[in-house]
């Protein structure tokens, strides 16, 4: 231990790593933002420490086990000449999920529904939404952690990069949501994110990968249009209220 503490290499690693992590856990905290929104306030930042707590768990347990997850990249179903392996199956139907929950929820914003008449979360609602924060957040895991096997030959590196990573997640998560909150037409571009990052996932498990650069370009762009549409509204507002002044 004490020659990873005194290693520059290994602190190298540790900052890419960490980098890595914290760029791949963007998709987590999109996703984050939009399920707790639609909790109440008290609710929302119970379910974000509890979702956030137990995947940092799961992904240490991942990391635990190297040799099995490395096995996860070998072929276990083939047709033809097309093989999948069981991180192809899980990205796939991490990213059908991440597609099909986005979709309900847009369709929800443009038919004007609401959880509750009166504002509260529907019963069930609280182990629901955290229960799909553990199942994404593992789905991306398995793509991230194997970057990270390979890139990184020691445990501990990996561990204290997650660590880190799902600790700048958490730090973030709320802002982000509070901001998604209050304009509500992020959430729309949120949940479009959503959808283009599902259908990463399903790409990369049928072979067909989709440079993550691509995605965040657009993502960034699109943040960036949002933004100079808020500013702008806000502008207005802020004329039209000193005219009646």
């Amino acid at each position: 231990m004490m020659d990873l503490l005194t290693s520059p290499e290994a602190w190298m690693a540790l900052l890419t790593l960490t980098a890595l992590e914290i760029v791949l856990g963007i998709d987590n905290v999109i996703f984050l933002s939009v399920l707790v929104s639609r909790l109440p306030p008290e609710q929302a930042e119970k379910a974000r420490k509890i979702g956030l707590a137990l995947a940092l768990v799961f992904r240490i347990a991942l990391l635990s086990i190297l040799v099995w997850l490395i096995g996860l990249t070998r072929p276990v179903l083939t047709i033809g000449e097309f093989a999948l392996s069981w991180r192809d199956i899980i990205l796939i139907v991490g990213g059908l999920f991440l597609i099909a929950k986005a979709t309900h929820e847009i369709h929800t914003e443009v038919e004007g529904h609401e959880v509750d008449a009166g504002g509260k979360a529907v019963p069930g609602a609280f182990a629901s939404i955290v229960a799909q924060i553990i199942v994404i957040d593992l789905v991306f895991s398995i793509d991230s952690i194997i970057t990270a096997i390979g890139m990184v030959e020691r445990l501990e590196i990996m561990v204290a990069a997650v660590i880190i990573a799902v600790g700048v997640m958490y730090v973030s998560s709320g802002p982000v949501a509070a901001f998604v909150k209050e304009h509500p037409t992020t959430k729309m571009l949120a949940l479009a994110f959503l959808v283009l990052i599902g259908v990463a996932l399903v790409a990369d498990g049928m072979h067909f990968h989709i440079p993550r650069a691509f995605i965040y370009v657009a993502i960034c762009f699109s943040a960036a249009v949002e933004f100079f549409n808020i500013l702008a509204g806000r502008n207005r507002r802020k004329r039209t209220g000193s005219k009646v002044g």
